[in-house]
């Protein structure tokens, strides 16, 4: 019966096109007043169970570490060590944004700020390079979304919370899928502008930008290194990271 109405409640409000937020919450609300009874005590309880966790702390940190990094220069200096290592190859822009967007997503734990991070900087670059403006907002909106798998990722920790999963071995099981997306990414971008003139590799450039950025490459390695030989946990990873 419950479910019922509960689906009742979810097709009237998508008929109506509310927003998701307000379609979860009513679905919310139908459960608690019918099966929980309305009681408040119920909700209060859960919530205070759910966010009485230390762990929860890592998550706000790796925000604010993002946002440091958007309106700072790293997301930058990687891009620039990417181009300057992928200049010479077929599609080499946007083979640089995809692994930008995975070193970025190693750093901030989050898609949508490696998305706007990279994608405030590769967007208009690829365009005016002649990449079309369709393949240019996907490469953004699809290498963005490594953020999701590739650690620290926010969603594994909100997972390991929930499922009380160990969260450094949630961490080692998503490197070797976000690696793989990471190359599968890379070598369509390469497929798909293999027509797209190139420019020639050079190792003064690259030196340039290594000068600039290697804090900011060594990031990751330092976090999921220090994360997995066990010198710092997640919440002390955020920490450093914000440093």
């Amino acid at each position: 019966m419950t479910g019922a109405l509960v689906l009742l409640v979810v097709l009237l409000l998508l008929t109506l096109r509310q927003p998701l937020l307000v379609i979860l919450l009513a679905a919310a609300a139908v459960v608690h007043i019918v099966w929980g009874k309305g009681q408040l005590d119920y909700i209060l309880e859960d919530m205070w169970i759910s966010l009485d966790k230390e762990l929860i702390l890592a998550i706000p940190m790796f925000i604010l570490c993002g946002g440091v990094m958007t309106k700072g220069s790293t997301a930058r200096r990687l891009i620039d060590i990417a181009a300057a290592l992928t200049s010479h190859l077929p599609g080499g822009l946007a083979v640089a944004c995809v692994l930008s967007c995975g070193v970025f997503a190693a750093i901030s734990g989050s898609s949508i700020v490696t998305m706007l991070a990279v994608g405030t900087v590769m967007l208009p670059a690829m365009t005016a390079a002649g990449y079309s403006s369709r393949f240019s907002l996907g490469v953004v909106m699809a290498s963005g979304t490594l953020g999701i798998i590739i650690p620290p990722s926010i969603p594994l920790i909100l997972y390991g919370l929930v499922t009380e999963t160990s969260i450094t071995e949630l961490f080692i099981a998503g490197i070797g899928p976000g690696l793989l997306l990471l190359l599968v990414f890379a070598l369509y971008a390469m497929w798909v502008n293999r027509a797209l003139p190139r420019t020639r590799f050079e190792l003064a450039r690259l030196r340039h930008a290594l000068r600039k950025g290697i804090w900011a490459l060594l990031m990751p390695m330092i976090l999921l290194g220090g994360i997995y030989s066990g010198y710092f946990s997640a919440i002390e990873a955020a920490a450093v990271a914000l440093v």
